[in-house]
C-alpha cells in the first residue's frame, strides 16, 4: 500500500503541510467570485445554512470563503477542519454537543452553535491536506449518504482545480 507524503502521519508532516499551503499564496487574499460560488452551491445542495473553503494554518482557520458565516478566521484549537484534514475522507460530525471532541468547543457552546459538520479535505496532488469545503448546520442530522459525501468530495475536487488554475496562472501573493 502506497502512503502519500502529506498523510504519513498526523503531525509528522505538518511543516510540509504548511509549506504546501504557502505555495498556494491563498491566505488573507480578497474574496474571489470562484471560490464564493462554490460554497453557495454546496450551502444550497446540502440544505446547510454556512459553507466554507477553509484553509488550516499554523495557528489559525482562516475562510477563503464563507457562505453563510461572517468572520473570516477562528483559532485551529477550534476548528473541525484541522481535525478533517487528517484524514483524506469526508469527516461526518452528526451532532457535535454528543461527540467528546467537540461538545465543549467554544463554536459548539456559543455562536454559531454547531451541531452538524461534514467536511471534505482539500488534498493537493501530492496527498497534503491544506483544509476543507465543509457545510454545517445549528441543527444535528442523522449523518450523510454515500452520494452525498461524494458530492462533497467532488466540490472539494473542484476547489482544488480551482486553487492549481490559480497558482498556474502565477495569481499567488
Amino acid at each position: 500500500m502506497e502512503v502519500k507524503r502529506g498523510l504519513m502521519s498526523e503531525d509528522s508532516n505538518e511543516a510540509d503541510r504548511l509549506a504546501a499551503l504557502a505555495r498556494y499564496g491563498l491566505l488573507d487574499t480578497p474574496s474571489e467570485e470562484g471560490f464564493d460560488r462554490l460554497t453557495r452551491v454546496a450551502a444550497f445542495l446540502f440544505s446547510a445554512p454556512i459553507a466554507l473553503i477553509s484553509l488550516v494554518d499554523r495557528d489559525r482557520q482562516w475562510f477563503k470563503s464563507a457562505c453563510g458565516l461572517a468572520g473570516r478566521e477562528t483559532p485551529r484549537e477550534w476548528a473541525f477542519c484541522a481535525h478533517a484534514i487528517r484524514g483524506t475522507e469526508v469527516m461526518v460530525v452528526a451532532d457535535a454537543t454528543r461527540d467528546p471532541r467537540f461538545r465543549d468547543n467554544p463554536l459548539v457552546t456559543g455562536p454559531p452553535h454547531i451541531r452538524f459538520y461534514a467536511g471534505a479535505p482539500l488534498l493537493t496532488g501530492d496527498g497534503f491536506a491544506l483544509g476543507t469545503l465543509c457545510v454545517i448546520d445549528a441543527t444535528p442530522r442523522p449523518g450523510m449518504s454515500g452520494a452525498h459525501q461524494l458530492i462533497l468530495r467532488d466540490l472539494a475536487s473542484v476547489v482544488m482545480d480551482l486553487l492549481e488554475l490559480r497558482r498556474m496562472r502565477g495569481d499567488v501573493h
